[in-house]
């Protein structure tokens, strides 16, 4: 793994360090993790929920 890390890779990094409890059913997932996703000027981390199926996303808009 490369020592440099892109800005993306760091916040799904922290996201994964503390956001990794769904908000729907309160599940803790130790195994799972957020997937990211890019469009134009849009990023976008998606946590999917293996108990509830519950999706939490976080989006930055990139101007």
């Amino acid at each position: 793994m490369s020592v440099h890390r892109s800005p993306f890779e760091k916040l799904r990094e922290k996201f994964e360090e503390s956001e990794l409890r769904c908000p729907s059913c309160g599940y803790l997932d130790t195994d799972g993790g957020w997937r990211v996703t890019t469009s134009g000027g849009r990023v976008r981390y998606q946590f999917v929920c293996p108990a509830c199926d519950a999706v939490e996303t976080r989006e930055l808009r990139l101007e």
